[in-house]
């Protein structure tokens, strides 16, 4: 019998960070123009998109969002909808219940990623999806309870330190397949053992690209994250992807993109560029 597998890409809102932070180096005037226009904070809007794939006998999510846990002053910062930004509600537009799930992965432990993994119950915090084990890299687990100065601010233990409590936490070691479609890969400029997502279907691979491209814009090489830790391992790895995604054809999925959420990719004159824009 042929395992049959449906993805689906999950709204859960837009939120807003500050656009210097998102593309770094890059003057404010060529990524306005590459990307979008800042409002008066000087925040540009960004999609928060998990990806939930489903098999005969799993169902897989990708990353978990915001979530909805944030307070009235964190919202107006983030510039975030609750109702929106809630992962419980967008699965239902999918008929998927919190106990649907039976695996999350979740690219790194910043709250824009895994924010939606856990929430209040009674006083208490717990995990979300009450039957799924949770997938995360132990280096990156090890790195979000220990961050630096620069980066502790990405991380709020809340999120994920409950998982742990619960005993929902699986951690992966560096590049592996989690079953027979889905792939992770490490990566280690934006935040230590960020895992993509390589995803092997009908002959197409995908890949979630997490931080390492978190908008379309990002495929051009110098736009790196202010964020990332280590940007010149940042670029090494963007180039490593690009060629391999241009190569062999891929779909990347960019979580982040408020107007573009997959495409493929070519190369021209040694610059790469949106090929084809893919709805998912």
């Amino acid at each position: 019998m042929v395992n049959e597998i449906k993805m689906f890409t999950i709204d859960t809102g837009t939120f807003g960070l500050d656009g210097g932070s998102m593309f770094g180096v890059v003057p404010k005037p060529l990524w306005t123009k590459a990307y979008s226009e800042a409002d008066e904070m000087n925040r540009i809007p960004l999609a928060s998109r998990p990806l939930l794939i489903l098999e005969s006998k799993r169902k897989i999510l990708i990353d978990t969002g915001n979530g909805n846990k944030f307070n009235e002053k964190q919202q107006k910062i983030y510039k975030i909808d609750l109702d929106k930004s809630n992962i419980i509600n967008a699965l239902s537009k999918h008929n998927i219940r919190p106990e649907d799930i039976t695996d999350v992965i979740l690219t790194h432990l910043h709250f824009d990623h895994c924010g939606g993994s856990t929430i209040w119950n009674d006083g208490n915090l717990v995990p979300t999806f009450p039957y799924a084990k949770y997938y995360v890299q132990k280096e990156q687990w090890d790195w979000a309870l220990s961050p630096t100065e620069k980066d502790r601010a990405s991380f709020i233990r809340d999120d994920f330190v409950p998982l742990s409590e619960h005993n929902k936490i699986e951690f992966t070691k560096g590049r592996g397949y989690l079953t027979d479609t889905i792939e992770v890969i490490p990566f280690y400029g934006h935040t230590k053992a960020m895992q993509g997502v390589k995803i092997h279907l009908n002959d197409q691979i995908y890949f979630y690209a997490a931080d390492l491209f978190p908008t379309s814009a990002h495929i051009h090489l110098p736009y790196i994250l202010a964020y990332d830790n280590f940007p010149l391992t940042t670029l090494q790895e963007k180039k490593e992807i690009l060629k391999q995604a241009v190569e062999e054809d891929w779909i990347i999925i960019f979580e982040h993109d408020a107007f573009v959420k997959a495409a493929k990719v070519g190369l021209k004159d040694g610059n790469y560029f949106i090929k084809e824009k893919i709805d998912l």
